[in-house]
């Protein structure tokens, strides 16, 4: 099998690879638009487990999201009403420091956090333009199963 090599750069390859890499975050940043927005969306999902937010510019690229679990939140301290408030937090400190300010907010699913995280959110700043249900509704359920023939 050999010995492994272990390939070591130097400091000057070090300093060029990550001058590349800011160049390359800064252009995904200007393509996305992220200096200029003023208004944006929230998407609040809210499960029995997790609560997940994230906010968008208004073509719906993602400029940011959070989660309970991504907080530190581990089992069921995730899903209460307490950690989406948190949630909603973190991303409201992350929408100002990119400069949105005017917010359209969808709530999604039947977790405990939909409620309070929205509080949060305007707890803190936000402009909410604003507040609309997406939770999916079954029209007329699945198919029923075939009659059993015995």
């Amino acid at each position: 099998m050999g010995k492994k090599r272990i390939i070591k750069k130097t400091e000057e390859e070090l300093l060029a690879e990550t001058e590349r890499i800011d160049r390359a975050v800064k252009k995904q940043i200007e393509t996305k638009g992220v200096g200029k927005i003023k208004e944006g969306q929230i998407f609040i999902f809210s499960s029995y487990n997790n609560t997940i937010i994230s906010l968008t510019n208004l073509k719906g690229d993602v400029l940011a999201w959070t989660s309970a679990g991504s907080i530190g939140f581990k089992g069921t301290k995730k899903s209460t009403p307490y950690a989406a408030s948190r949630v909603a937090e973190v991303l409201s400190q992350k929408a100002i420091s990119l400069g949105v300010t005017k917010v359209k907010v969808f709530v999604k699913g039947i977790g405990a956090g939909r409620e309070s995280a929205l509080r949060a959110l305007a707890a803190r700043g936000l402009d909410i333009v604003a507040i609309e249900d997406v939770t999916p509704i079954p029209h007329n359920g699945c198919r029923p199963p075939k009659p059993r023939r015995v």
